[in-house]
């Protein structure tokens, strides 16, 4: 999956780095950082170990980007549904149900990236831990506001403060996306949404 080009004679070759993290981000969000071996990379990105290694120094360093670019498209989509207009309760439920879609989907990877991240480097490795609370923050703050919102349009509840209540939400939401790695079945999974919406 590499795509490997040389523009000029005797030069090196370039590679498409996004291609090559992407194909990264499919071996790592199956096998996990310690499942994953140099020849699982090589065989996923198309580049021999030497080459891979000169592009990005390790399997910790390709690891890192991987999880970076998985950020960054996860939380695109993500901000995309929390910052469409419409009542605050609808986007929170479309958050809900959007991830259910995406830990359910046999293509998606990204998402599936960013969790296993948490799960098996989050407590072990101070770089993955930085980059997923980095990444934690900014989905919060974003809560934040959509609640701020909903609470001063009467929308959703003033029972607690916004804050305490997107990090209720967010606590909800990441144990959805944990029980959906688990159970298959698509409305057994809504029943939850309507769960952690009751509370809001």
């Amino acid at each position: 999956m590499s795509t490997e080009k040389t523009n000029q004679p005797g030069r090196p070759r370039q590679f498409d780095d996004e291609g090559v993290i992407d194909a990264a981000v499919a071996v790592f969000s199956v096998n996990g950082y310690a499942g994953t071996s140099a020849q699982n990379l090589c065989e996923s990105t198309g580049l021999g170990r030497g080459s891979l290694y000169n592009a990005f120094g390790s399997k910790q360093a390709l690891y890192e980007q991987a999880l970076l670019r998985s950020h960054e498209q996860t939380m695109s989509a993500q901000l995309e549904i929390l910052t469409q207009r419409g009542p605050a309760k609808d986007r929170l439920r479309s958050l809900l149900l959007w991830g259910i879609s995406e830990d359910l989907s046999k293509t998606e990877q990204h998402a599936a990236m960013v969790l296993f991240s948490a799960l098996e480097m989050g407590s072990k490795d101070q770089a993955v831990a930085s980059l997923n609370l980095e990444y934690r923050q900014r989905l919060e703050k974003t809560l934040f506001a959509v609640f701020a919102e909903g609470q001063e349009s009467g929308e959703l509840s003033t029972k607690a403060s916004a804050t305490v209540m997107a990090r209720g939400f967010l606590a909800g939401y990441y144990g959805l996306r944990v029980l959906s790695k688990n159970i298959s079945d698509r409305d057994t999974l809504e029943d939850v949404v309507n769960g952690i919406l009751i509370n809001f």
